[in-house]
């Protein structure tokens, strides 16, 4: 254990990860000399790519508080990346201070910072789990202490599916997250695209990392969606996604869709 009671990790800094290369995009400091590295090159492979996870994270927020508005008080974030402020809970807090959050994610690394940084009074926990394992993640005890699945939840899957191959079996992992969910329940996802530009140098940084991108059509991300009903506009370039400002320029050229969906009755 660290001096603030968080857990000591082993951290691997031969290799880039996706998340730390995403915090320093974003501008953040959670991330070391290779994740930098990656990031210039990912920079220079997809110029608007730090525009890109901007619009990506303004995207989140925005939808986090569009589900709180439409009634949510509990918000499953699977995929979590490294803590950035606002986060999750605070945007959502700040709406409605009964929303109860729990983050998942299948790095020790985020793990250990969460637990460092988030409160453990009962609505928000930080949990070790693999999206891949979708049964694991919902059974797991830390998440059933704040999430109650027979009532509307909010289910993120911001910026990780990317991360899964089709021998990972997305669709069918997140059929068995829909079906764990009660009707009235949301789900929020974005998703990496090649549809806007030939993104392969930018693929070719991935495949150096500890996790590879797969970039999927528009058509292939609705799949996702299956079960759910898009609220309006649809699936969009996350910056054309209820803007709450003017979209930055060159945001034409952004590779993430997002979405927001509602599961029926």
């Amino acid at each position: 254990m660290t001096a603030d009671g968080a857990e000591a990790v082993n951290i691997d800094t031969s290799r880039p990860h996706p998340a730390r290369i995403y915090d320093y995009l974003l501008g953040g400091k959670d991330h070391y000399a290779v994740d930098q590295l990656a990031g210039d090159e990912l920079a220079a492979a997809a110029p608007e790519a730090r525009i890109g996870v901007r619009a990506n994270r303004a995207f989140l927020q925005r939808a986090v508080r569009y589900v709180v508005a439409h009634g949510i008080r509990q918000i499953l974030d699977i995929g979590t990346g490294l803590p950035t402020s606002p986060n999750v809970h605070e945007v959502a807090q700040s709406a409605a201070p009964d929303v109860r959050v729990a983050y998942v994610d299948n790095d020790p690394i985020v793990a250990a910072h969460g637990n460092a940084l988030l409160s453990r009074s009962g609505t928000t926990r930080i949990v070790l789990g693999d999206l891949r394992d979708p049964r694991s993640v919902l059974d797991h005890p830390d998440v059933r202490e704040v999430i109650d699945f027979d009532r509307p939840v909010a289910l993120l899957l911001v910026a990780v599916l990317h991360f899964l191959t089709e021998a990972d079996r997305p669709a069918e992992i997140v059929g068995a997250l829909r079906d764990a969910l009660p009707p009235g329940s949301f789900l929020v996802l974005s998703h990496a695209t090649g549809d806007f530009a030939d993104r392969s140098a930018a693929q070719a940084v991935y495949s150096k990392a500890t996790a590879s991108l797969t970039l999927r059509t528009r058509a292939e991300v609705e799949r996702f969606f299956e079960g759910f009903e898009l609220v309006g506009p649809g699936l969009a370039q996350v910056p054309f996604w209820h803007p709450d400002t003017a979209p930055p320029a060159g945001s034409e050229e952004i590779g993430f869709y997002g979405g927001v969906a509602r599961k029926p009755a």
